[in-house]
């Protein structure tokens, strides 16, 4: 399918503040970037470079005032995210490096407080994708999904222990829980078809059957399609704007997916 997706951030930046975007998407396996826009107002000169998880990300120093950033693509990607129960486990020493970083516990995937409690959750499982299936169901059934109101990042470990949070804090206990059973979790930010309310929206990607597959802890289905921004062990790497300095004001933010008939002409 077709998808036209946009978001817009508007500042009060009370000081010249240096910032780091992360809002372009990038064409890959499961998605293709025909046409995006970019504009910031003032216009102000940029600089991108690709992080070490091959995001692309932007700097650039905001002007004093009022200062907004607008982005819009055109993207084909697939209608529903593939699906594949009974793809097998992927022993470590087998693993490809790239992955290899997922394994480790992060900021807010402490995987290593997790071992039993994984463990408890797959019981009975067929080891690889069936269960991290089993950790979504428990996860979806367990947590309460509260959209919109997280502010504060909080950890896997914290979300275990409030019992509600955003899509942010339940895909954080999902990889988690696949990292103690030595199953690589990254962690997604980008947008979905057909999400309410529509926002941003994260959920994470594990590897077994030797490759990604898509699971997402806050969504009974894996329909919709799906535009991929960043890619990060946790919340902490996949930030769609960090500014640095005395605080800034996000005075409005809009995210806005809509489906086309065909590509864009």
């Amino acid at each position: 399918m077709w998808l036209h997706s946009s978001c817009f951030l508007e500042f009060n930046i009370p000081v010249p503040t240096p910032f780091l975007l992360m809002l372009r998407p990038r064409s890959g396996r499961q998605q293709w970037v025909a046409r995006e826009q970019y504009v910031l107002s003032p216009s102000v000169p940029v600089v991108e470079f690709t992080d070490s998880f091959g995001n692309l990300c932007q700097r650039l120093v905001a002007p004093t005032g009022k200062f907004s950033v607008h982005t819009s693509v055109d993207i084909e990607t697939a209608d529903a995210s593939d699906t594949a129960p009974g793809a097998p486990f992927v022993e470590v020493q087998h693993l490809p490096d790239e992955t290899l970083p997922f394994l480790h516990p992060s900021r807010y995937c402490e995987s290593d407080r997790f071992t039993e409690m994984a463990a408890s959750i797959v019981a009975g499982r067929a080891a690889g994708y069936d269960q991290c299936t089993a950790i979504v169901d428990y996860i979806r059934n367990t947590v309460r999904y509260t959209p919109g109101a997280g502010q504060q990042i909080i950890s896997a470990t914290e979300l275990n222990e409030l019992g509600s949070g955003v899509c942010r804090d339940m895909t954080h206990l999902g990889m988690a829980c696949c990292r103690a059973l030595s199953i690589p979790a990254r962690m997604v930010v980008g947008y979905l078809e057909g999400l309410e309310p529509m926002d941003l929206h994260a959920w994470f990607e594990a590897y077994v059957g030797n490759r990604w597959y898509t699971f997402d802890p806050t969504q009974a289905s894996l329909q919709g399609g799906r535009v991929a921004i960043a890619f990060g062990r946790d919340a902490a790497d996949v930030a769609i704007y960090t500014q640095f300095g005395d605080p800034v004001d996000l005075l409005s933010m809009y995210v806005n997916v809509e489906q086309r008939p065909g590509p864009p002409l």
